[in-house]
Protein backbone atom coordinates (compact mmCIF):
# COMPACT_ATOMS: atom_id res chain seq x y z
CA UNK A 1 0.00 0.00 0.00
CA UNK A 2 1.29 3.44 -1.16
CA UNK A 3 2.08 6.00 2.19
CA UNK A 4 1.10 9.98 1.48
CA UNK A 5 2.26 12.22 3.97
CA UNK A 6 0.00 14.82 5.17
CA UNK A 7 -0.02 18.01 7.27
CA UNK A 8 -1.14 16.73 10.38
CA UNK A 9 -3.28 20.21 10.77
CA UNK A 10 -4.00 23.31 9.75
CA UNK A 11 -5.35 24.30 6.56
CA UNK A 12 -3.33 22.52 4.47
CA UNK A 13 -4.54 19.53 6.19
CA UNK A 14 -8.38 20.50 5.93
CA UNK A 15 -7.84 21.36 1.59
CA UNK A 16 -6.03 18.06 1.19
CA UNK A 17 -8.55 15.48 3.11
CA UNK A 18 -11.12 17.47 1.20
CA UNK A 19 -9.57 17.11 -2.32
CA UNK A 20 -8.97 13.03 -1.50
CA UNK A 21 -12.27 12.76 -0.41
CA UNK A 22 -13.64 14.64 -3.78
CA UNK A 23 -11.84 11.98 -5.90
CA UNK A 24 -13.73 9.24 -3.81
CA UNK A 25 -10.78 8.26 -1.43
CA UNK A 26 -12.08 8.12 2.13
CA UNK A 27 -9.77 7.80 4.77
CA UNK A 28 -11.00 6.05 8.08
CA UNK A 29 -11.33 8.39 10.96
CA UNK A 30 -8.45 10.73 9.55
CA UNK A 31 -8.74 12.91 12.33
CA UNK A 32 -8.04 10.52 14.69
CA UNK A 33 -4.91 8.56 13.85
CA UNK A 34 -1.10 8.72 12.88
CA UNK A 35 -2.12 6.48 9.55
CA UNK A 36 -5.42 5.98 8.53
CA UNK A 37 -6.23 3.89 5.77
CA UNK A 38 -8.32 4.35 2.40
CA UNK A 39 -11.23 1.88 2.28
CA UNK A 40 -11.48 2.04 -1.61
CA UNK A 41 -8.21 3.08 -2.61
CA UNK A 42 -4.83 0.88 -2.49
CA UNK A 43 -3.13 4.32 -0.24
CA UNK A 44 -3.01 6.08 3.57
CA UNK A 45 -2.43 8.44 5.11
CA UNK A 46 0.54 9.47 7.16
CA UNK A 47 -0.13 12.75 9.58
CA UNK A 48 3.15 14.84 9.89
CA UNK A 49 4.68 18.23 10.53
CA UNK A 50 5.08 19.91 6.76
CA UNK A 51 8.71 20.41 7.35
CA UNK A 52 8.83 16.90 7.61
CA UNK A 53 6.92 15.86 4.73
CA UNK A 54 9.48 16.52 1.30
CA UNK A 55 12.48 14.06 3.53
CA UNK A 56 10.04 11.57 4.33
CA UNK A 57 9.39 11.52 0.86
CA UNK A 58 12.81 11.69 -0.22
CA UNK A 59 13.86 8.78 1.56
CA UNK A 60 10.84 6.92 0.77
CA UNK A 61 9.15 6.12 4.30
CA UNK A 62 6.27 7.82 2.36
CA UNK A 63 5.91 7.21 -1.83
CA UNK A 64 4.02 10.18 -1.47
CA UNK A 65 3.42 13.75 0.15
CA UNK A 66 0.71 16.71 0.06
CA UNK A 67 2.75 19.76 1.08
CA UNK A 68 3.66 23.36 -0.20
CA UNK A 69 6.20 24.19 -2.34
CA UNK A 70 8.05 26.60 0.28
CA UNK A 71 8.88 23.62 2.14
CA UNK A 72 10.08 21.41 -0.95
CA UNK A 73 12.33 24.54 -1.63
CA UNK A 74 13.70 25.20 1.55
CA UNK A 75 14.60 21.31 2.51
CA UNK A 76 16.10 20.56 -0.87
CA UNK A 77 14.63 17.15 -1.06
CA UNK A 78 15.46 14.87 -3.85
CA UNK A 79 11.93 14.48 -5.16
CA UNK A 80 9.79 14.88 -7.91
CA UNK A 81 6.72 17.67 -8.04
CA UNK A 82 4.19 15.98 -9.90
CA UNK A 83 1.24 18.24 -9.42
CA UNK A 84 0.60 21.65 -8.56
CA UNK A 85 -2.95 21.32 -6.78
CA UNK A 86 -4.45 25.11 -6.88
CA UNK A 87 -4.78 25.60 -2.93
CA UNK A 88 -2.63 26.14 -0.33
CA UNK A 89 -1.37 29.62 -1.76
CA UNK A 90 0.96 32.37 -0.38
CA UNK A 91 4.24 34.01 -0.68
CA UNK A 92 7.05 34.49 0.93
CA UNK A 93 8.38 38.00 1.38
CA UNK A 94 10.32 40.22 3.23
CA UNK A 95 9.05 42.96 5.13
CA UNK A 96 9.96 45.96 7.37
CA UNK A 97 8.75 48.07 10.14
CA UNK A 98 6.03 50.77 8.83
CA UNK A 99 8.15 53.67 10.05
CA UNK A 100 11.43 52.99 8.16
CA UNK A 101 12.32 54.63 4.94
CA UNK A 102 12.25 52.07 2.58
CA UNK A 103 14.57 52.71 -0.96
CA UNK A 104 14.81 49.44 -2.36
CA UNK A 105 17.04 45.75 -1.69
CA UNK A 106 20.03 48.01 -0.61
CA UNK A 107 18.17 48.85 2.73
CA UNK A 108 18.87 45.42 3.73
CA UNK A 109 22.47 45.75 3.43
CA UNK A 110 24.01 45.04 7.13
CA UNK A 111 20.73 44.36 8.46
CA UNK A 112 19.35 40.98 10.00
CA UNK A 113 16.46 39.18 8.79
CA UNK A 114 14.57 36.83 10.83
CA UNK A 115 13.03 34.19 9.35
CA UNK A 116 11.94 30.55 9.35
CA UNK A 117 13.04 30.04 5.80
CA UNK A 118 17.25 30.44 5.66
CA UNK A 119 17.85 28.36 2.62
CA UNK A 120 15.47 30.20 0.13
CA UNK A 121 16.32 33.83 1.97
CA UNK A 122 20.05 33.07 1.39
CA UNK A 123 19.35 32.12 -2.28
CA UNK A 124 17.82 35.18 -2.77
CA UNK A 125 20.11 37.69 -0.82
CA UNK A 126 23.39 35.92 -2.65
CA UNK A 127 21.51 36.19 -5.97
CA UNK A 128 20.85 40.08 -5.93
CA UNK A 129 24.13 40.51 -4.28
CA UNK A 130 23.13 41.74 -0.66
CA UNK A 131 24.96 41.22 2.16
CA UNK A 132 22.61 40.80 5.14
CA UNK A 133 22.42 38.47 8.31
CA UNK A 134 20.31 35.73 8.66
CA UNK A 135 18.55 35.52 12.23
CA UNK A 136 17.06 31.71 12.14
CA UNK A 137 13.38 31.80 14.18
CA UNK A 138 11.11 28.45 14.05
CA UNK A 139 8.00 30.21 15.89
CA UNK A 140 6.56 33.65 15.59
CA UNK A 141 8.98 35.58 13.50
CA UNK A 142 6.87 38.49 12.90
CA UNK A 143 7.44 39.48 16.46
CA UNK A 144 11.17 39.52 15.62
CA UNK A 145 11.58 43.48 14.86
CA UNK A 146 9.61 44.73 18.10
CA UNK A 147 11.55 42.41 20.26
CA UNK A 148 15.25 43.95 18.90
CA UNK A 149 15.60 40.34 17.02
CA UNK A 150 15.85 41.83 13.80
CA UNK A 151 15.49 44.86 11.91
CA UNK A 152 13.46 42.90 9.01
CA UNK A 153 11.84 39.54 8.43
CA UNK A 154 11.34 36.89 5.55
CA UNK A 155 7.93 35.24 6.15
CA UNK A 156 4.89 33.30 4.97
CA UNK A 157 1.92 35.86 3.96
CA UNK A 158 -1.43 35.15 2.95
CA UNK A 159 -4.01 38.43 4.04
CA UNK A 160 -0.90 39.99 5.18
CA UNK A 161 -3.36 40.54 8.01
CA UNK A 162 -0.56 39.22 10.25
CA UNK A 163 2.00 41.48 9.03
CA UNK A 164 -0.61 44.84 9.72
CA UNK A 165 -0.81 43.61 13.28
CA UNK A 166 2.40 43.91 14.25
CA UNK A 167 3.31 47.19 12.04
CA UNK A 168 4.86 45.57 9.43
CA UNK A 169 5.01 46.49 5.73
CA UNK A 170 5.62 43.81 3.16
CA UNK A 171 8.02 45.13 0.56
CA UNK A 172 9.90 42.72 -1.39
CA UNK A 173 7.78 39.56 -2.88
CA UNK A 174 10.41 36.73 -3.31
CA UNK A 175 8.58 32.99 -3.68
CA UNK A 176 5.40 32.37 -4.64
CA UNK A 177 3.99 28.94 -2.94
CA UNK A 178 1.00 26.53 -3.67
CA UNK A 179 0.06 23.27 -2.26
CA UNK A 180 1.82 20.21 -4.62
CA UNK A 181 1.60 16.65 -5.06
CA UNK A 182 5.50 15.15 -4.27
CA UNK A 183 6.77 11.90 -5.14
CA UNK A 184 9.78 9.17 -4.56
CA UNK A 185 11.59 9.33 -7.72
CA UNK A 186 12.07 5.62 -6.85
CA UNK A 187 8.43 4.07 -6.85
CA UNK A 188 7.79 0.68 -8.15
CA UNK A 189 5.95 -0.36 -10.95
CA UNK A 190 2.41 -0.78 -8.34
CA UNK A 191 3.02 2.69 -7.03
CA UNK A 192 3.16 4.02 -10.35
CA UNK A 193 0.20 2.39 -10.84
CA UNK A 194 -1.33 4.11 -8.27
CA UNK A 195 -0.14 7.43 -8.69
CA UNK A 196 -1.20 7.49 -12.23
CA UNK A 197 -4.44 6.34 -11.03
CA UNK A 198 -4.26 9.45 -8.31
CA UNK A 199 -3.36 12.17 -10.99
CA UNK A 200 -5.99 11.38 -12.69
CA UNK A 201 -8.64 12.04 -10.66
CA UNK A 202 -7.11 14.67 -9.38
CA UNK A 203 -6.38 16.33 -12.94
CA UNK A 204 -10.01 16.01 -13.10
CA UNK A 205 -11.23 17.65 -10.22
CA UNK A 206 -8.88 20.51 -11.03
CA UNK A 207 -10.19 20.80 -14.25
CA UNK A 208 -13.98 21.49 -13.22
CA UNK A 209 -13.00 24.32 -11.03
CA UNK A 210 -14.23 27.60 -11.46
CA UNK A 211 -16.32 26.10 -14.06
CA UNK A 212 -19.68 26.64 -15.35
CA UNK A 213 -21.88 23.65 -17.28
CA UNK A 214 -24.75 25.83 -19.74
CA UNK A 215 -27.53 24.44 -21.28
CA UNK A 216 -29.76 26.95 -23.66
CA UNK A 217 -32.82 26.93 -25.61
CA UNK A 218 -31.77 28.57 -28.67
CA UNK A 219 -33.38 29.35 -31.87
CA UNK A 220 -31.38 28.20 -34.89
CA UNK A 221 -31.00 31.38 -36.66
CA UNK A 222 -28.77 32.30 -33.71
CA UNK A 223 -26.95 29.49 -33.70
CA UNK A 224 -23.69 30.13 -35.37
CA UNK A 225 -23.61 34.01 -33.04
CA UNK A 226 -23.58 31.84 -30.29
CA UNK A 227 -21.15 29.45 -31.13
CA UNK A 228 -19.15 32.68 -31.24
CA UNK A 229 -19.76 33.91 -27.66
CA UNK A 230 -19.32 30.36 -26.10
CA UNK A 231 -16.34 28.44 -25.89
CA UNK A 232 -16.17 24.31 -25.65
CA UNK A 233 -13.93 21.51 -24.73
CA UNK A 234 -14.08 20.45 -28.31
CA UNK A 235 -17.24 21.43 -29.62
CA UNK A 236 -20.80 22.82 -27.78
CA UNK A 237 -23.40 20.03 -28.04
CA UNK A 238 -26.34 20.43 -29.75
CA UNK A 239 -29.62 18.90 -30.41
CA UNK A 240 -32.62 20.10 -32.11
CA UNK A 241 -36.26 20.41 -30.00
CA UNK A 242 -39.88 19.16 -30.53
CA UNK A 243 -40.33 23.03 -31.48
CA UNK A 244 -39.48 24.13 -35.10
CA UNK A 245 -36.59 26.61 -35.40
CA UNK A 246 -35.64 26.05 -32.08
CA UNK A 247 -32.33 23.86 -30.67
CA UNK A 248 -30.69 22.91 -27.45
CA UNK A 249 -27.38 24.16 -26.75
CA UNK A 250 -24.45 23.11 -23.81
CA UNK A 251 -21.17 23.95 -23.22
CA UNK A 252 -18.77 24.91 -20.25
CA UNK A 253 -17.82 28.42 -19.08
CA UNK A 254 -15.74 29.53 -16.81
CA UNK A 255 -17.53 31.00 -13.63
CA UNK A 256 -15.40 34.43 -13.88
CA UNK A 257 -17.10 35.51 -17.44
CA UNK A 258 -20.62 33.65 -16.91
CA UNK A 259 -22.83 36.54 -16.44
CA UNK A 260 -21.55 38.63 -19.63
CA UNK A 261 -22.03 35.47 -21.43
CA UNK A 262 -25.29 34.76 -19.93
CA UNK A 263 -26.14 38.48 -20.97
CA UNK A 264 -24.82 38.22 -24.99
CA UNK A 265 -26.29 34.63 -25.34
CA UNK A 266 -29.76 36.55 -23.87
CA UNK A 267 -29.86 39.28 -26.34
CA UNK A 268 -29.46 36.63 -29.13
CA UNK A 269 -32.59 34.96 -28.10
CA UNK A 270 -31.31 32.33 -25.74
CA UNK A 271 -33.98 31.24 -23.38
CA UNK A 272 -34.53 28.14 -20.48
CA UNK A 273 -30.79 29.08 -19.49
CA UNK A 274 -29.59 26.43 -17.11
CA UNK A 275 -26.24 27.01 -15.07
CA UNK A 276 -25.04 23.80 -13.01
CA UNK A 277 -22.27 22.97 -10.83
CA UNK A 278 -19.64 20.63 -12.36
CA UNK A 279 -18.05 18.03 -10.16
CA UNK A 280 -15.50 16.55 -12.68
CA UNK A 281 -14.34 17.10 -15.88
CA UNK A 282 -12.84 13.80 -17.57
CA UNK A 283 -11.04 14.21 -20.97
Amino acid sequence: MLKIALQSKGRLNEESLELLQSIGIKLDDPKRKFLSKAKNFDIEALYMRDDDIPQLVATGTAGLGIVGLNEVEEKGADVQVVSKLGFGNCRISLAVPKNVEYVGLEYFNGKRIATSYPNILSAFLKEKGIDAKIEVITGSVEIAPAAGIAEAIFDIVSSGSTLVSNGLVEVEKVFESEAVLIANRNLDAHERAVLDELLFRIESSIMSRGKKYLLMNLPDASLDEALKILPSMRSPTIMPLASKGWCSLHSVVDESTLWEKIKQLKAIGAEGILVIDLDKIII
